[in-house]
């Protein structure tokens, strides 16, 4: 027989709104989760017991418990904190997509080193190539423009192939 924990899970809602909110969440993957953990509880399973079944570990069970108790449906909601702030500001950030997008070619040591003498701030290339992307810029290595090659080169190709 399973063994009973010594915490007590707070009957917030009764277990058929509990299940009627387990139907509603299906598109929100986390919180349905952790209403099924909830449901398992409600049914008498033990804590360890319940987690394994939703494929978490014990410590975050009792987390999610503990919130549950405090919180009800509230406590379930994953509480994101947004990252670090950018270094640059949103102005500057146009600023930057501006000056990328007056000139054609860029290597992407080029832009570390205009971040870095326009607006002071040091990034690494990882962090330029998210910049871009969140502009919608591509970046890919510039192949190699030979500054020898003849205005006239493709004239001179199709001549010397043919002949």
């Amino acid at each position: 027989m399973a063994k009973h924990s010594s915490k007590e899970v707070k009957r917030h809602l009764t277990s058929d709104k509990l299940r009627k909110l387990i139907k509603e969440e299906q598109k929100r993957g986390k919180v349905l989760q952790r209403l099924i953990f909830i449901n398992d509880l409600y049914e008498g399973k033990s804590i360890p017991d319940s987690a394994k079944h939703v494929g978490v570990v014990k410590t975050i069970a009792y987390i999610w418990l503990s919130r549950w108790n405090e919180s009800g449906y509230e406590g379930l909601i994953p509480r994101f904190a947004g990252g670090k702030p950018s270094k640059l500001t949103e102005d500057q950030k146009k600023e930057l997509k501006a000056l990328l997008e007056a000139k054609d070619l860029w290597c992407l040591n080029d832009i570390v080193s205009l971040i870095k003498t326009q607006f002071n701030v040091t990034y690494s290339e990882r962090q330029v190539r998210r910049i871009l992307m969140n502009f919608k810029m591509k970046h890919a290595k510039p192949y190699q423009i030979d500054y020898r090659k003849p205005e006239d080169a493709e004239e001179k190709l199709k001549k010397t192939r043919f002949d």
